[in-house]
């Protein structure tokens, strides 16, 4: 299992309110004929909250059987509930998935010990690798380096996405832990910074649409070409931002859309992108080349 590069947060493609499976398969060989070491499915991009139980096992299954081994899967299966967390992870491990991507419990608000004590939990259950998942700005809560550290210890815990948007939390987490946990970036617009810092990649909600510019930041970066890297995050910038007009994954289903990939619809209670930002989206993506 490589855990390290460009992964995918997935998107989960609907069609007349379905799973649309067949454009699950398209996404996947998209993703890997373009390079992307790694596919997270049933994260927050891929609109784990309204998926039901069935849906995401679904989706995980398509996805792990059309990587086939060529991109490591790493499958969403964090809730606010251990006991629920605890039975998806089980249950991605049966299925073949490389690793398991789990969220800090969100709206319950644990204390960092009620934080330390979800993920021991999750780790003693299931002997699979994983990826726990720090976004203070979708969850409530923000797991301290301290937390990670602790969490470290585990042999089953051998990431972790940072999402807090803070460089000098990304470096207390490496500071602490050394090479005892990977740390990911959760904000496309700081993959390079993180890459800095000792990070060893990025979930990526750009790569749904330019996966190829995603590894190449990765491999000029591997390759200490650091002028290029700089070129590289500049160029990104610009599309990362409008990735985040509004909540995501709303603006990245639109400019797929928009692309003629086809992804399909929104769930409610997330809604249609307004027409002023469908707007600004597409100018981004016409300068950066994805837009005719």
């Amino acid at each position: 299992m490589k855990l390290e590069g460009s992964f995918v947060a997935l998107v989960t493609p609907f069609k007349n309110g379905q799973l649309n499976e067949q454009k699950i398969r398209e996404l996947v060989k998209f993703q890997i004929d373009n390079g992307t070491d790694g596919l997270v499915p049933c994260g927050t991009t891929g609109e784990s909250p309204t998926l039901s139980e069935e849906e995401k096992n679904r989706v995980i299954e398509i996805v792990i059987a059309e990587a086939k081994g060529k991109a490591t899967v790493v499958a969403g299966t964090g809730t606010n509930d251990t006991a629920k967390t605890i039975k998806a992870t089980k249950r991605a491990k049966e299925m073949g998935a490389d690793a398991a991507l789990v969220i800090t419990p969100y709206y319950n608000k644990p204390t960092q010990e009620g934080l330390f004590r979800h993920f021991e939990a999750v780790a003693k259950a299931v002997d699979l690798p994983i990826m726990i998942y720090n976004v203070p700005g979708r969850t409530a809560v923000n797991m301290q380096p301290a937390t990670v550290a602790r969490l470290a210890k585990f042999d089953t815990i051998v990431a972790i996405k940072e999402a807090s948007g803070d460089l000098n939390q990304v470096s207390e987490i490496i500071n602490i832990c050394g090479d005892q946990i990977r740390v990911f970036s959760g904000d496309d617009s700081l993959f390079a910074p993180i890459l800095s810092v000792g990070g060893v990649g990025v979930v990526s909600v750009v790569a749904n649409i330019a996966p190829k510019n995603l590894k190449a930041l990765y491999t000029a970066f591997k390759a200490h070409d650091f002028p290029k890297t700089q070129k590289l995050h500049h160029q990104l910038f610009p599309l990362c931002q409008a990735m985040f007009y509004e909540t995501n994954p709303a603006p990245v289903k639109t400019a797929m859309n928009l692309m003629g990939m086809d992804v399909g619809e929104l769930r409610l209670p997330l809604a249609p992108m307004s027409e002023a930002n469908k707007t600004r989206l597409a100018q981004v993506l016409k300068i950066y080349g994805l837009l005719k």
